[in-house]
């Protein structure tokens, strides 16, 4: 049976127009719309707001109420709020990355054009620069830029709503793999390993583009065992 948000949805996409000029679904006036819905005006702006809090709505005043395409505001809430009560944890988001990665690394490598081999090759680039720098800024920023490219060369909205849900904790899981690794000659290994990654897709190899992902973890993993241990 579908959920009474789902049924709304489906009900205001019918009763929505296109904007000529921007292209976008504007909804009819409030009093208009929920006699068309049979709904009072205080429940259709309970509704309306719930829309609009996960990111589905767009209200301006002046000029009309429109369906959007959803930011990843209240997915990244949800996230976040699951984490603070525990429900997720750090080991929860390390399992689950590594999973999605070399998923999502394997794909890559079917589909990845040169331009985006060339962007993760210039990611690479800088986690080097920053790591001969001594610059952790650089290099996180670098880390995080190159698996942000990974994700997009698949283009997949459900996969990017995952992550952008996700992106605190995952930056988070990021930063902590390499500060186990960084500096010097560990910190150069784990770049390495970004750099093989890029060298299986490159190469169009679904098969090396995944075990390379895994290897990385493996390098991060392996490091930090080291470090907790010594």
């Amino acid at each position: 049976m579908p959920d009474p948000l789902e049924t709304l949805v489906a009900r205001l996409l019918d009763l929505s127009t296109i904007d000529e000029d921007t292209g976008r679904r504007r909804l009819p006036p409030e009093r208009e719309l929920g006699d068309a819905l049979g709904m009072s005006r205080g429940a259709l702006r309970e509704q309306l707001a719930v829309l609009e809090r996960l990111g589905f709505l767009h209200r301006t005043q002046g000029r009309g109420t429109y369906l959007e395409t959803p930011s990843f505001g209240f997915v990244r809430t949800y996230f976040a709020i699951a984490h603070s009560l525990g429900y997720l944890t750090d080991a929860h988001v390390a399992d689950s990355r590594e999973l999605i990665e070399a998923a999502v690394a394997e794909s890559a490598a079917r589909v990845a054009t040169d331009a985006q081999i060339a962007g993760l090759r210039e990611s690479v680039d800088r986690m080097v620069t920053g790591e001969a720098r001594g610059d952790l800024a650089m290099v996180h920023a670098a880390d995080a830029d190159f698996h942000r490219r990974l994700l997009r060369i698949l283009d997949n909205p459900i996969l990017e709503l995952l992550q952008e849900g996700l992106r605190r904790s995952l930056q988070q899981d990021m930063r902590t793999r390499r500060l186990s690794v960084s500096p010097g000659s560990t910190g150069e290994a784990f770049d390495r390993a970004h750099a093989d990654i890029v060298d299986a897709i490159a190469a169009h190899d679904p098969d090396a583009a995944r075990l390379a992902m895994r290897r990385h973890f493996e390098v991060a993993g392996g490091m930090a065992s080291a470090s907790r241990s010594s």
